[in-house]
């Protein structure tokens, strides 16, 4: 059975959006090794249609960049009830409800990793199909942007490991708690 693990870049104020804009100069060994370790042990991406949609375009087309193989060549399952032929090798489209995501799930071996969308994340927490949320957080207040946690119901998350990078920034490591 797969393990839904999701990763984000985010700021003191909760902001997640355009991380590209605020997160590079807080980059160091201690980060990449830490990403370096999770790409390691990620056996797929799982994503939603918006992600899809630029994934896609972008690695598509940047073939020659570090991680392109990388990125092209893993599984990915989308999330969508618009999708019908995707055209990024090795995808997979995946309805969105509880059953059909829960049954993806079960058919991984291994860490499946959830990437670019808050609203998928929240939406995973809130049916328990989350089972891990890595967090990067940096010491700044971005101000505007969307965030990871926005009106909703109480999320409980227990916190299961943190590190303090030289840079500042914290690698947190919760799980839904029980």
């Amino acid at each position: 059975m797969g393990k839904i693990v999701s990763n984000f870049f985010i700021a003191l104020d909760g902001v997640v959006e355009a991380p590209e804009s605020w997160h590079m100069s807080y980059i160091n060994d201690e980060m990449m090794a830490v990403i370096g370790a999770a790409m390691e042990a990620n056996q797929a991406f799982l994503m939603g249609r918006a992600g899809y949609d630029g994934f896609s375009e972008y690695w598509q087309a940047n073939a020659d960049e570090p991680y392109a193989s990388y990125f092209n060549d893993i599984p990915k399952y989308v999330i969508s009830s618009t999708l019908q032929d995707p055209t990024w090798k090795n995808t997979t489209v995946v309805r969105g409800d509880v059953r059909a995501v829960q049954e993806m799930k079960d058919s991984v071996d291994g860490v499946i990793f959830m990437t670019g969308s808050a609203i998928t994340v929240r939406w995973l927490l809130e049916h328990g199909l989350l089972d891990e949320l890595r967090l990067m957080m940096h010491p700044v207040a971005v101000g505007s942007g969307q965030k990871l946690f926005e009106d909703g119901p109480a999320t409980k998350l227990e916190l299961v490991r943190s590190a303090t990078f030289s840079s500042g920034v914290l690698d947190l490591v919760y799980r839904p708690a029980s």
